[in-house]
């Protein structure tokens, strides 16, 4: 147990550093976009488009904090393409809750509050007689019920398709190791088997 704390706090500052800069990032990115949307129904969509990230991230992070290994590893010996990728998923469930549920989850719940409170902007400077402050709690109202039952239906299906889910997730993560080159995870499939021996 010794050994994983200096490894669980390197992460740990890491993804906290990564949250810091992405969500800098984003937040930035959304306030030289926004004003530059001059179309409300265009607004709306790029606020649907956050909540959905958000929505689909949580069930990766859950789907891989259920999920079972087994299957993956008859996909494995056929040499399927994603299998292995998918093994290390479920064995890195933690790092991949984490970073799903918690950066990319609270990235887009900023992004999509900043989202609402443009769209408020440009309603009130189309019909200014209208209540900024109703308005306001209207749009808080919507982020928030979208949100939250988008996530608690993505976290029903997660839990009944995790599988799936994770095995999507390994196929794409392959396609990008094999265009890129680079590794998502440290480490491979056998050594991931010899740890947990």
């Amino acid at each position: 147990m010794g050994n994983n704390k200096p490894s669980s706090l390197r992460f740990a500052i890491i993804t906290g550093t990564g949250a810091f800069f992405t969500a800098v990032f984003f937040s930035s990115f959304s306030a030289i976009l926004l004003p530059k949307i001059k179309i409300l129904i265009l607004s709306f969509l790029f606020l649907f488009l956050v909540i959905a990230i958000g929505i689909f991230f949580d069930m990766i992070g859950v789907a891989a904090a259920v999920a079972d290994e087994k299957p993956f590893h008859a996909k494995a010996t056929k040499k399927v393409k994603g299998a292995n990728q998918s093994i290390l998923i479920v064995r890195n469930a933690d790092k991949v809750a984490t970073f799903c549920n918690d950066v990319v989850g609270d990235i887009c719940g900023t992004v999509s509050g900043a989202l609402g409170a443009a769209i408020v902007f440009q309603i009130v400077a189309v019909r200014p007689t209208w209540n900024e402050a109703v308005l306001t709690m209207v749009m808080t109202g919507l982020v928030a019920a979208f949100t939250v039952g988008g996530k608690a239906g993505g976290k029903k299906t997660a839990i009944k398709d995790s599988e799936q889910i994770v095995f999507f997730v390994g196929r794409a993560l392959a396609w990008f190791e094999n265009i890129t080159g680079l590794r998502i995870f440290p480490g491979n499939q056998r050594r991931g088997r010899e740890k947990r021996r």
